[in-house]
């Protein structure tokens, strides 16, 4: 089989300005290929192509359906306004492409249901857009903290996610207009942030979700800034912050009884081609308390591809054994993404209810 017919032909539906990350992710991916991509407008469409490396035979069309109907094509990415998400992740489904899928996934977890069913009922493949989760840092991490006799059990996490949204932005991007993206920064910040709780807990859902005083959101009702704390039947806990209001901070601190876990760039590291986080054991200070005698440690993780490209690698692999070898699509992706979902809903009932808390049930 020649190489071209093994690679995954993907077709971009939008051209959000997140699109131009992953479509130079998707030519980076060995096992991928830009083949096609739609605008509602064909003349935006051509201009994206010829932006962002899309190969001379690229097809290139003027409605998202268009590249749903194109049979070539074997998976979409689809950066769409969460609102739209439902109504084109399931035709994209029922038409038989595999789904690469923007966070937040859907307005809600009953939304996501109907995307999830479409795509089992397709047998396509379903992958959200967290790309952090694929870089391999992510792993080390995971394996820190999965560490008995370095972290020991977890007790507490906290994480934030905020940048400095300039005027435009907060008057005009799709993430404050209640119509496109009604979640704000709760859907767009803080779904990384809940993400980085749940994988230190081993994704393991809290029981109740309780939104932080003081919320600001803009005059169409649509969130800026917030932040909950999460609590587990255990005593685990964890706090978040999320925020188009404030300098641009990615940090993670996980607490175990034994060690703790710094990350000051979980979502885009520093540098493209490697990453790294802080780790310490059985830390303790000195004699007379003025400085530790066992500070953390750096670890650094190389990576030949960016984590978007490893991402696409990874969803491609995952279409390639379906198409090729009749496996079954991998469900761990769409739950990883249900949890996500579930968590945010609690968080976001939570602010509406006046800061009361919010039960959390799969």
């Amino acid at each position: 089989m020649a190489e071209t017919q093994t690679k995954i032909r993907f077709g971009v539906i939008g051209c959000a300005d997140i699109a131009r990350k992953v479509s130079r992710a998707i030519s980076l991916a060995p096992n991928a290929s830009l083949y096609a991509v739609g605008s509602r407008s064909l003349d935006k469409a051509r201009a994206f192509a010829a932006a962002n490396g899309f190969p001379d035979g690229a097809k290139v069309y003027g409605s998202y359906e268009a590249v749903l109907d194109d049979p070539e094509v074997d998976a979409v990415y689809m950066p769409l306004p969460t609102s739209l998400h439902v109504r084109w992740a399931t035709l994209a489904a029922r038409k038989g492409k595999h789904v690469l899928l923007e966070k937040p996934v859907a307005l809600g977890a009953a939304e996501f249901d109907e995307i999830v069913a479409a795509c089992e009922s397709s047998g396509v493949q379903l992958m959200d857009g967290t790309m952090w989760m694929h870089n391999p840092r992510t792993a080390s991490m995971k394996d820190f903290l999965s560490d008995a006799h370095r972290f020991g059990q977890l007790k507490s996490i906290h994480t934030c996610f905020t940048f400095a949204a300039d005027a435009d932005f907060l008057e005009n991007d799709i993430r404050v207009k209640p119509d496109l993206d009604s979640l704000g920064c709760l859907g767009d910040a803080g779904w990384y942030c809940i993400r980085a709780i749940l994988l230190a807990a081993n994704f393991e859902l809290p029981k109740t979700a309780t939104a932080s005083r003081g919320p600001v959101l803009n005059q169409a009702g649509v969130l800026l800034s917030c932040g909950a704390s999460l609590h587990w039947e255990d005593g685990k806990v964890a706090t978040f912050h999320c925020s188009f209001l404030s300098n641009l901070t990615m940090d993670i601190t996980a607490v175990g009884t034994k060690g703790t876990l710094h990350v000051h760039d979980f979502i885009i590291p520093y540098e493209e081609k490697e990453a790294s986080f802080y780790a310490s054991s059985e830390s303790s200070f000195d004699d007379l308390v003025t400085r530790w005698s066992s500070p953390p440690s750096k670890h650094t993780i190389k990576t030949d591809l960016p984590q978007e490209a490893l991402m696409v690698s990874e969803f491609a692999r995952l279409v390639a054994e379906i198409k090729f070898n009749n496996s079954k699509p991998e469900k761990k992706w769409p739950t990883i993404s249900r949890k996500t979902q579930l968590v945010l809903d609690a968080v976001k009932a939570s602010i509406e209810r006046g800061l009361e808390p919010v039960q959390i049930q799969e």
